[in-house]
């Protein structure tokens, strides 16, 4: 089965042009706003409409600029040193989740200063709102040709196409249309592990009340596992390679200790307060 052909642009006009990608984190910033509202009227009763509002676009600033600065220290340093302009170059890819992440962190911090809770309060009505959002971005990367898998004898796996240069990048000798062989879609795996899985979790946790900081640790503890879990369906970055033991990638190198944190800060949020409390309920500062 031959990779699907999807022009990256859906429409151009002049030298404007709208991109799946960039329409995948218009849609992913709308839909935390949407679902931001309907928990607000299930489980968080306390936030008001403004206040999400307001903490989006907080944390679509912080995802966006820490994405990007985080892929190009993570992955891609030298070419920020060559070309600094890259760095506001978003729609030809190239976004860090571990980047976005410390970017969101940075952007509920201040939020939480601003409205007088505390960061865990802040942090829990957040990361139900996340997942999906993280999904549409992996339909992004489909939609590019970007993060093509390991080689595959399963039926449901993709012959990618040549011309990609994520293809190339991996595979200097793939002449012709096509490659030979077929590949793990390894974005749609990780657009429904990170997505459907890790939001059905997470929505279902913060049904009830929580101690404050459980489902903020139950997210970084999911990711963690399922990204690291995911990464070996997908080919490492061209210029990074396995970095130890000829399996170890660059995002699992950066999600173990993510899953390790969250473990951490689900058993210390357990022990620290009473088990009847929900994270809008505690008034305990970060």
């Amino acid at each position: 089965m031959h990779y699907p052909s999807i022009d990256p642009v859906i429409v151009s006009i002049g030298p404007l042009a709208l991109r799946w990608y960039g329409l995948a984190y218009l849609a992913a910033f709308l839909l935390c706003w949407w679902l931001g509202n309907l928990q607000s009227r299930r489980a968080f009763r306390d936030w008001t409409r403004p206040q999400i509002a307001d903490l989006v676009f907080y944390g679509a600033v912080g995802a966006v600029v820490g994405g990007r600065v985080g892929y190009l220290l993570f992955y891609s340093v030298e070419s920020f040193l060559r070309d600094p302009l890259v760095l506001i170059r978003i729609w030809d890819g190239g976004m860090s989740f571990h980047g976005g992440l410390l970017g969101v962190v940075a952007a509920m911090a201040w939020f939480a200063r601003r409205t007088n809770r505390s960061f865990w309060q802040v942090a829990d009505f957040v990361a139900p709102l996340v997942p999906l959002g993280l999904g549409l971005g992996r339909l992004g990367n489909f939609a590019n040709t970007e993060l093509p898998g390991r080689m595959t004898d399963a039926p449901w796996g993709l012959v990618y196409p040549c011309g990609a240069d994520a293809v190339r990048s991996i595979n200097v000798m793939c002449t012709g249309e096509w490659e030979t062989f077929a590949r793990h879609p390894s974005s749609l795996y990780q657009a429904f592990a990170e997505g459907v899985v890790l939001f059905a979790l997470l929505w279902w946790i913060a049904a009830r009340p929580r101690p404050a900081g459980v489902v903020a640790g139950a997210f970084l503890l999911g990711y963690g596992s399922l990204r690291f879990v995911t990464e070996f369906f997908r080919m490492p970055d061209a210029h990074i390679g396995f970095i130890a033991f000829e399996w170890l990638t660059m995002g699992q190198l950066l999600s173990l200790p993510m899953a390790i944190v969250g473990m951490l800060v689900t058993v210390w949020a357990l022990r620290r307060f009473p088990a009847d409390r929900s994270a809008n309920e505690s008034s305990t500062r970060a």
